[in-house]
């Protein structure tokens, strides 16, 4: 059984001006399994970014209103953004520009014109790094072990039966065991933003995997942070 596309599904945010440009590269990140949420200038993006915290921006360089780079340096200056992976597209091609683009918090630099091929797979190089569910990769902590593809998790040596939404759920905060996940970014993140439930819900679903987890006997792994959300170890 795989895992559900709807809310394992990586977000990305495109900003670009040129729409033929927006077009194409748009459409190679959805048929690489991305949710594409677009912006053709920087003050959008930065809106966006607030409203719909992506899990990587492609940005360009050139943009009205605001400029890419200063797009970067703003949502790197703050903390519930800064951990974004940003891939800057550039026509400036000289180190100066480069380097510059990187110190100001770019995490990759790609000059254009660029290969398709290549920026598929720096985005999926980013992606791997902050969603590496999403990318199939195995999450592991202490003795829980979670395998993306065969929807299989694994306690010690014992496996565990897990609902699709428990599944997603144990996905998110093995991603980054000891975060603090509020509710409101637990139902982002599992249940999609496009469903509304309420917060509550979240409360009953860390209780079934919180069962499911120590059906073998064992510590409870998750933790509750009082008035704020739940974290792993």
């Amino acid at each position: 059984m795989k895992a559900d596309k709807r809310t394992m599904q990586p977000r990305v945010l495109l900003v670009e001006d040129e729409p033929a440009q927006r077009e194409a590269v748009g459409y190679n990140l959805e048929a690489e399994g991305f949710a594409v949420i677009a912006a053709d200038n920087g003050e959008d993006a930065v809106l966006l970014v607030e409203e719909d915290r992506p899990d990587i921006i492609i940005l360009d360089w050139m943009l009205p209103r605001l400029s890419g780079i200063e797009v970067c340096r703003q949502l790197k200056m703050r903390a519930e953004t800064r951990g974004i992976p940003i891939i800057m597209l550039s026509a400036r091609a000289e180190e100066v520009d480069r380097v510059r683009g990187l110190e100001t918090g770019a995490d990759d630099y790609v000059v254009k014109p660029y290969s398709m091929v290549e920026l598929m797979a720096r985005a999926k190089a980013q992606l791997r790094r902050v969603r590496p569910a999403t990318a199939g990769m195995w999450l592991e902590h202490g003795d829980l072990r979670l395998d993306p593809e065969s929807h299989r998790v694994h306690r010690a040596d014992k496996v565990l039966k897990l609902g699709p939404t428990e599944f997603r759920l144990l996905a998110t905060l093995l991603e980054k065991p000891g975060r603090v996940w509020s509710r409101e970014h637990l139902l982002d993140r599992v249940w999609g933003r496009d469903i509304y439930v309420d917060t509550r819900t979240v409360d009953v679903h860390v209780g079934r995997l919180r069962k499911a987890l120590c059906v073998h006997g064992g510590d409870d792994p998750i933790r509750t942070v009082r008035g704020t959300g739940y974290a792993l170890g």
